[in-house]
């Protein structure tokens, strides 16, 4: 478990170091709280990455007609 030291009292910008550094340990809490299936996991890749690639693709097309 990370440790943050609070300086100056100050609580606020402690609890935002510590969740920044927390980050990943909930994200892989997260990912196995409940069972996925190889191919649900599969899936779930392939339809971020089409998502990703239309992502960059609609980002391309609105810097060449700024131009």
């Amino acid at each position: 478990m990370p440790v943050v030291k609070v300086r100056n009292n100050n609580v606020d910008a402690a609890l935002r170091v510590f969740k920044r550094k927390c980050i990943e340990h909930i994200w892989d809490y997260k990912q196995r709280e409940y069972y996925e299936k190889p191919s649900a996991k599969r899936r779930k890749a392939k339809q971020a990455g089409i998502a990703r690639a239309r992502k960059r693709r609609k980002e391309s097309e609105l810097k060449r007609d700024k131009f």
